[in-house]
């Protein structure tokens, strides 16, 4: 075995986004590229003399050759042990997870989460710190400014790594332990939850549920905790076999991509409960019997009852949400005297919070939950939370939605968005938003009148960093709100994200349809950004 020293040229597009750098299948295959990205993370990290790495990810298509990439090229930069998933496997949570466990200096993830994959679809790699959350924007700054004098990167020559048996091999002086994905995590969730409850639930035979894994990563992880361990019947996982093209499926949790399940639980007999996860396992989406709880609803639900799991009995510390979610959970944290911090969208906005014990439970309104058990969202966290909740209440998801709003009042709440826009369309739209913000204060929209109008800052309580440029808002006198935003999780043109918000105390009026409720505000979105003749698209390409 030898280390060979490989010479190369920048690539300018490597920036990680909000989840590190994806792009499509194609891009990371060119020669060199991959490497070059890979070689910045390491020239960035610091000393790796010794040090321990975590690395799998969702077996998307590319999956294993990166893999025998990186771990050759983590021996040639001096790396002492790396923990690789069976397989090339292991969720996001994973992920963080085992760095947390074993105190690993960090770990790197691929994936692209929720896109699409397969030989044309997408990719994606990111690097979580030591705290086992994804960098934080000094780090990845630093891993940016290096992709873009890099010429050249190390690599070792050897063999391949057999992926697919338990237990350590050398690779030049780099131990390689090849991990059981599923174990860990599951000795962190008994460690939370209620399990003997929830198996008395799954296991009596009148409490039917189903978890869609979406041929993604938590199929292993599903089989393994609800239907060996929790006693759900074999066919409780659904699409439950990790697949290299997600069955030609788009791996988003969703009303609209997790088709199977939605059909399940709203056909002529509905099961109790349903779930899905996405390519990573990090987003969850929670139904009930021919009913679907919005993402912001879920956060505030667990928060309000956060103490029925062994895990959180003591009660919470306080909640964090992105800004575009739902004001929802903020209604909790004043009731039970805890802060609620407001931060940009990314998982990461949240690690200083929870590092620093402000936070407990954190949120994101497209389809992530999690909290400080480990520094990622949580997908099957999210599910096991709800199982057990309804293992102690005895009442469906319906039941504990409605008794909530009672509670709190309800937040109507919806996300749409417009896929595949034209770049120069979207940033165009943008651009306009921002340059109108100073001028909506006070202005009406029919019976709504404007109390504010600003593109959202966050400067982090912990170390005082600043995001700008965070989403456009506009504010209503009676709470409404509206937020548009640019997705940076797409490889593909540019997404664009309308989030619409209304607050209703009367309990009465909580039985209307989210779009029926929202219609006035929905019009008024397009009537101030343009949308539809901006993006030239008639309607929304997924309405959550």
């Amino acid at each position: 075995m030898t280390i060979q020293t490989v010479a190369s040229r920048p690539f300018l597009d490597q920036k990680p986004g909000t989840s590190g750098l994806r792009k499509q299948v194609s891009v990371f295959k060119q020669p060199h590229y991959l490497e070059n990205f890979v070689q910045s993370i390491f020239d960035s990290i610091g000393p790796l003399s010794g040090q321990t790495l975590v690395l799998g990810g969702d077996g998307r298509y590319f999956n294993r050759q990166a893999i025998q990439i990186i771990l050759k090229m983590a021996a040639a930069n001096g790396v002492g042990r790396i923990k690789v998933g069976k397989s090339g496997i292991l969720s996001t949570p994973a992920v963080s997870c085992v760095i947390r466990k074993y105190n690993a200096l960090g770990g790197i993830v691929l994936s692209a989460s929720h896109n699409p994959g397969g030989p044309n679809g997408d990719f994606g790699i990111k690097y979580n710190i030591s705290n086992g959350g994804p960098a934080p924007e000094k780090i990845t700054d630093a891993i940016f400014a290096r992709t873009q004098v890099i010429d050249r990167y190390s690599i070792l020559s050897a063999l391949d790594v057999d992926l697919d048996r338990l237990g350590e091999t050398q690779l030049g002086g780099m131990t390689v332990e090849v991990i059981d994905a599923v174990a860990d995590y599951q000795a962190l969730m008994e460690s939370l939850f209620d399990f003997d409850r929830i198996h008395t639930l799954l296991a009596s035979g009148s409490f039917r549920m189903c978890m869609d894994s979406m041929h993604a990563v938590t199929g292993p992880y599903a089989h393994g905790i609800f239907e060996t361990r929790l006693g759900a019947g074999l066919g409780t996982v659904q699409n439950g076999q990790p697949l290299e093209d997600f069955g030609g499926g788009h791996p988003d949790p969703n009303l609209v991509y997790a088709h199977d399940l939605v059909e399940r639980m709203f056909g002529i007999d509905p099961l109790d409960f349903g779930a899905a996860s996405d390519g990573d396992g990090d987003r969850n989406m929670i139904l009930g019997s021919r009913f679907f709880v919005t993402p912001s609803d879920s956060l505030a639900v667990l928060a309000a009852n956060a103490t029925l799991a062994p895990g959180y009995k003591d009660g919470i510390a306080g909640i964090a949400r992105s800004m575009p979610t739902s004001e929802a959970p903020d209604r909790v944290a004043a009731k039970l005297g805890i802060d609620c911090y407001e931060t940009p969208t990314g998982w990461k906005f949240f690690g200083n919070l929870m590092d620093a014990g402000k936070v407990t439970l954190c949120g994101e309104e497209s389809f992530g939950t999690g909290s400080n058990h480990i520094r990622e969202k949580d997908g099957l966290w999210a599910v096991l939370f709800w199982l057990n909740i309804l293992a102690v209440k005895q009442q469906s998801v319906e039941q504990i939605m409605r008794a909530h709003w009672q509670t709190y009042g309800r937040n109507y709440y919806s996300r749409h968005d417009y896929e595949g826009v034209e770049s120069d369309r979207a940033n165009t739209l943008i651009t306009q938003l921002r340059g109108a913000t100073s001028s909506l204060k006070g202005k009406k929209f029919g019976s709504r009148e404007v109390a504010y109008s600003d593109d959202f800052s966050y400067t982090d309580p912990i170390d005082g960093s600043v995001s700008t440029k965070q989403g456009v808002r506009i504010g209503f006198t009676d709470g409404a709100r509206i937020v548009y935003r640019l997705s940076g999780t797409g490889t593909q043109g540019a997404t664009l994200r309308l989030y619409v918000e209304s607050y209703e105390a009367d309990v009465a009026k909580h039985a209307q349809d989210p779009q029926d409720a929202l219609g006035d505000l929905i019009a008024i979105a397009d009537e101030v950004a343009k949308i539809h003749a901006l993006t030239q698209m008639e309607k929304p390409t997924v309405i959550t």
